[in-house]
């Protein structure tokens, strides 16, 4: 079938994750084309297979994947959008494990109560935070203060007021439809991490790339 008056359109993300050891065209990249017949076959051409033992991650190129298609539809011309990098992580299929699941989840949670509440009664030590109450209590009341007042209500509350709103969440619930801060750092930290693995395969050349031999191409059949 002729496909050379026809454009291929594929966009591949920065890392994909797979739970099958054949990796096809489909996993990597989505791909549009007026001729669907094509885009079907096309997804189902075999890139590389994991193996069951070593290494479990790899990069590949979007020059490879263009050299595959072009294989198969020599005429075809081809516009790529996205990464031109795509990590390719194998991920096995596990039984979710609840009791598990649910102690990481309280380990985390203890560990992020107890050192955010050390954290502030430091601060509150530091800055000598009961001595600037019982200043101001003073000031207004003209009397010292004994015991609890409603400063310390007042400046609890408002910790917990603008912690929720600085970190825009509360449970499964946003004040807003913008991305919260750990999202944000988050984001920005996996940017690094798949930047730098594409860089670090790139430069020990095990990236599966057009035109040259590396260890992956080993794992191809």
């Amino acid at each position: 079938m002729s496909v050379s008056n026809n454009t291929l359109y594929i966009k591949g993300d920065q890392s994909v994750e797979v739970t099958k050891r054949d990796v096809t065209l489909g996993d990597l990249v989505a791909m549009e084309c007026s001729q669907q017949n094509v885009v079907s076959k096309l997804k189902t051409i075999k890139v590389m297979k994991i193996p069951e033992k070593g290494q479990k991650r790899f990069v590949v190129s979007i020059l490879k994947i263009i050299e595959l298609i072009h294989k198969e539809y020599p005429h075809l011309e081809i516009q790529s959008y996205g990464s031109p990098d795509v990590i390719v992580t194998f991920e096995e299929h596990k039984k979710n494990n609840r009791v598990w699941q649910f102690t990481k989840v309280l380990l985390v949670s203890l560990t992020t109560f107890f050192g955010a509440a050390f954290a502030i009664a430091t601060f509150n030590n530091d800055s000598g935070i009961s001595r600037l109450f019982e200043d101001i209590y003073k000031l207004f009341m003209g009397a010292p203060k004994e015991g609890f007042s409603v400063l310390e209500l007042s400046y609890s509350i408002g910790i917990i007021i603008g912690i929720l709103v600085f970190f825009n969440h509360f449970g499964k619930k946003k004040t807003s439809v913008d991305p919260t801060p750990i999202e944000v750092e988050m984001r920005l930290y996996e940017n690094d991490i798949q930047t730098t693995v594409i860089a670090e395969y790139s430069r020990k050349g095990q990236e599966l790339d057009v035109g040259e031999r590396n260890t992956t191409d080993n794992y191809r059949s």
